[in-house]
């Protein structure tokens, strides 16, 4: 990010401030703002990135699972980088229910746990646990995304973000039992 952009122009979903500090991702389409944002480009990129490699002569990467795998890793790691970024990371903390206590552990904790379900997703040992596993974090961190549809106007809408999440269940899921 350019230093001279200010912090809050950074938005969990990737939309950029206007000249007046407000948010120029609520004039967006929801659909986009959900969708074009760094976490679905990352599985989109490691998706396509993973497929031209297996179709270029990578045996192992020759097949739907592992495009699926290339898609998710990059993915789980972008989300887990993100809380690195501290304007993100005070978005991310924001989106915690209330009622959870610790919300800056909570925070660290999933982006842990993200790194982790990456790495497990590339040792065929663990690939099926990780996939499982990253499956189970999907479903834990909803909530979160409940509460910022319900409470942020600058966040996605629930139907898309709801969307969003069932197509990262469904590719885990895939991968853990293919």
């Amino acid at each position: 990010m350019n230093r001279s952009t200010p912090s809050s122009a950074l938005l969990t979903d990737g939309g950029r401030a206007d000249r007046t500090g407000r948010p120029a991702s609520t004039s967006r389409n929801p659909w986009a703002t959900t969708f074009l944002s760094p976490v679905p480009i990352a599985f989109a990129v490691g998706i396509t990135a993973t497929a031209l490699l297996g179709l270029l002569g990578v045996p192992a990467l020759a097949s739907w699972p592992a495009w699926l795998t290339g898609g998710l890793v990059l993915m789980f790691l972008m989300g887990a980088m993100g809380r690195l970024v501290p304007a993100v990371r005070a978005e991310l903390i924001a989106m915690v229910p209330p009622r959870l206590p610790h919300p800056g552990l909570i925070v660290a904790a999933t982006g842990v746990l993200e790194t982790a379900g990456a790495i497990g997703l590339l040792i065929p040992a663990t690939h099926d646990l990780a996939a499982l596993c990253l499956t189970l974090l999907l479903v834990a961190v909803f909530p979160a995304n409940v509460h910022a549809a319900r409470t942020d106007h600058t966040a996605s809408p629930l139907l898309p973000r709801t969307i969003e999440q069932i197509l990262f269940v469904g590719a885990c899921l895939a991968v853990a039992f293919s």
